[in-house]
């Protein structure tokens, strides 16, 4: 069955008591044991919740998963496949990633132990040669990255570091399962920031884990029940309502960059823009070999400083807000927000700049976002 079906069915059927076509809301801690030594298969809603139950059934369903788990953030998806690692083991990770990310490995992970090697994942040689490094167990990948938008060739490093006994956990937060299927491409656990493309409407908070194997799924299944950080079943409900319509969401804000970043690419007062969807994009080739599409995230630089603040104090339809992945479309200044946490040398190394600006395109009119953008962008020829 096609996913636009699958999506659209997301959390049916749940109900025979009563048919109701969308999942219930169980808000129960506890439930009642039939007899002594028995189960409904539910006892206590940290460890299972019909709710959650039915979203993660459905996200494991949507990425051709075995199991899929839920949280209460994206961070407590990757807090919780992380501790999968041990005192000493080692990381790999793309090197220019989101910036929470990156403090979860450098002010947390660290002082147990765990070292996050920087690595960038669209250069194979160099995760090649980072994994001839005994010590390493994990690759985490993000693709495409945030906010550089660069392409990693999922297959051939997830073969890789499936030679050397290597776990590959890729982030597909930008793409969503609409566009891309890292577990089809040999990864072992996908995860997703729900709160993005998945929820869809930026009104929950949620991260999801799925895995290619079931043995695998327990472990972390494991994790979650033993630590507690599980998705509450009102959050759950609202991110099966958006998975509903993912598909038709990302094929309009997809439709809707394209025609963005060519305008961005044009425009005399920006420099640089990055998205894969254009051919001139250094992994435009291998993401439409691995991905049915390039998503919807644009970055792109300005010619000077100055201009910054000008653009984000003179947009009408963007929205100046952290976060991505929404109907609404959204500008973000990197180097001061999403990616504040990563020393200021490193972000310009990666380039992360003074003058980089990140747009999580949504389903408006396109023409309604283009023209905002050129007279935001007009503020720095006019002045």
């Amino acid at each position: 069955m096609n996913i636009e079906t699958r999506l659209a069915h997301s959390g049916s059927r749940r109900d025979p008591a009563t048919g109701a076509v969308t999942v219930p809301v169980y808000n129960s801690a506890t439930y009642r044991h039939p007899a002594l030594g028995q189960s409904t298969g539910y006892d206590y809603s940290r460890s299972k919740n019909p709710t959650r139950q039915a979203l993660e059934d459905a996200i494991a369903d949507a990425e051709d998963g075995a199991r899929g788990l839920a949280f209460s953030s994206g961070l407590a998806a990757i807090d919780n496949v992380i501790r999968l690692l041990k005192p000493n083991d080692r990381i790999i990770v793309t090197e220019d990633l989101y910036g929470g990310t990156y403090r979860l490995f450098q002010q947390v992970y660290s002082v147990y132990g765990i070292q996050a090697v920087y690595v960038d994942t669209s250069d194979i040689a160099a995760v090649e040669e980072a994994l001839k490094d005994s010590a390493v167990k994990m690759i985490f990948i993000e693709n495409p990255t945030n906010p550089m938008l660069k392409v990693a060739d999922i297959k051939a490093i997830s073969a890789a570091a499936s030679a050397k006994g290597v776990l590959t956990v890729v982030d597909n937060t930008f793409l969503s399962p609409c566009l891309q299927n890292p577990l089809s491409l040999g990864a072992d656990v996908v995860l997703h920031s729900a709160t993005k493309y998945l929820g869809g409407h930026n009104d929950v908070v949620a991260g999801v884990l799925v895995t290619k194997d079931a043995e695998l799924g327990e472990k972390l299944a494991f994790f979650q029940n033993a630590v507690g950080s599980v998705l509450g079943p009102n959050d759950a409900w609202l991110v099966l309502r958006g998975m509903k319509t993912l598909h038709l969401r990302v094929k309009q804000q997809e439709q809707n960059a394209l025609e963005i970043a060519k305008f961005l690419e044009q425009h005399p007062l920006v420099t640089k823009v990055n998205y894969p969807g254009l051919k001139t994009h250094s992994g435009h080739t291998l993401l439409k070999s691995q991905a049915k599409g390039f998503g919807a995230m644009v970055s792109f630089e300005v010619k000077d400083p100055s201009l910054v603040p000008s653009v984000l104090e003179r947009v009408k339809v963007f929205l100046f807000a952290e976060s991505l992945g929404g109907v609404e479309s959204l500008i973000t200044f990197p180097a001061v927000q999403t990616h504040a946490d990563i020393e200021p040398e490193i972000r310009e190394r990666l380039g992360v700049s003074d003058r980089l600006l990140r747009i999580s395109v949504g389903v408006e009119n396109v023409e309604d976002l283009i023209n905002d953008l050129a007279q935001a962008l007009q503020g720095g020829i006019d002045g």
